[in-house]
């Protein structure tokens, strides 16, 4: 994936095999989903809730920036212990978690099925299964052999966009997946040649701290993916934020201390073709105004012919980026221990 061929990479978990299998994951995980029994009955549904959190939650954000715009019902994402008011026998509820023991996805989805919601879980097993069985809801299966949730990000995106289609919610998410698995496979080729993209744009980050920026419902999808792969994989400090929102406020950030964030921040600004036009603008101020208070300012440009293909085509450069960092920094992208023992903490 470097251009050091022989380098002993620290990596127990394979991390870089399973991100650079996302278009045969994608692939399994939408044949998977287009077989499941038993999908609720659509007919009065007005409204959808997907619960996850981390690497299992990512994949409802995906999915209602993917699905909302030709959706026939509004597609809400909660990661939170709590439930919505709203929700009740009209509400589809798709509750997911790739190890099927997230607590607070738990918690939510126990609430939804209490409420009498339509409920559906995707998961790979453990205690969401099993709730799953006693609600009688259908189990989207994940394959339990990918090494982490946040590495099942295909599978998790694509799940919730199949159920949505089948059950007449929303048209067009088979179309969308074949088009971004079409673009993820010349994508990984492209970034497995020595000397590509992401090994430069790793390099030019180096120690900063990346903070990331994309516009609308799929750019502030995507951004978030890059902050979360740059945290876990990376073990590193990042931040994202969506463009117009941070276009309102946090650009006033930037007006003091400019001599302290230039030595620390990179900024990456990515971009898609369903930008609104006014957004494509304020890109140009961005870059106007942060020139001289960051180290360096990338510009990532999506490609694919769909809204999926390009998110998917921006999330896996930023998994890439975030892995080859870690390699630089001689990190195991893997495990995450204090994830680990916040969990442990909670439970004890």
């Amino acid at each position: 994936m470097t251009d050091v061929e022989d380098i002993d990479r620290p990596d127990s978990l394979d991390m870089f095999g399973a991100t650079f299998g996302l278009p045969d994951q994608i692939e399994a995980a939408t044949a998977v989903a287009g077989e499941v029994d038993g999908l609720p009955d659509a007919d009065g549904v007005t409204s959808v809730l997907i619960t996850g959190m981390g690497g299992s939650g990512i994949g409802g954000d995906v999915c209602a920036a993917v699905a909302s715009p030709d959706a026939s019902v509004p597609i809400m994402v909660s990661k939170n212990y709590e439930c919505p008011g709203f929700v009740g026998p009209e509400t589809l509820v798709i509750a997911s978690s790739f190890s099927g023991n997230t607590e607070e996805t738990l918690n939510a989805a126990g609430i939804a099925a209490d409420a009498g919601a339509r409920m559906v879980a995707v998961t790979s097993g453990g205690q969401l299964a099993e709730r799953a069985a006693e609600w009688g809801a259908p189990v989207v299966r994940l394959d339990s052999s990918i090494p982490m949730p946040r590495a099942g990000f295909g599978a998790v995106s694509v799940s919730p966009m199949i159920v949505l289609e089948r059950m007449g919610l929303v048209t067009g998410m088979t179309e969308q997946i074949t088009a971004g698995v079409e673009q993820l496979r010349k994508r990984s080729a492209a970034l497995s040649k020595p000397g590509n993209d992401a090994v430069t744009l790793a390099r030019a980050i180096g120690r900063s701290l990346p903070l990331v920026y994309g516009a609308g419902a799929l750019g502030e999808a995507v951004a978030w993916r890059w902050k979360g792969q740059f945290n876990e994989n990376s073990k590193v400090a990042s931040w994202s934020n969506r463009v117009p929102e941070l276009l309102h406020n946090e650009i006033c950030g930037w007006a003091v201390n400019g001599d302290v964030t230039r030595q620390v921040f990179d900024l990456i600004l990515l971009r898609h073709s369903w930008e609104h036009p006014q957004n494509a603008r304020r890109f140009d101020l961005i870059e106007e105004f942060c020139d001289e208070v960051v180290d360096n300012i990338h510009t990532v440009r999506a490609q694919g012919s769909s809204p999926f293909a390009q998110l998917m085509d921006l999330a896996f450069i930023g998994d890439v980026v975030s892995l080859i960092i870690a390699e630089q920094t001689g990190v195991d992208p893997g495990p995450v221990a204090i994830l680990d023992e916040i969990k442990d903490r909670l439970r004890s």
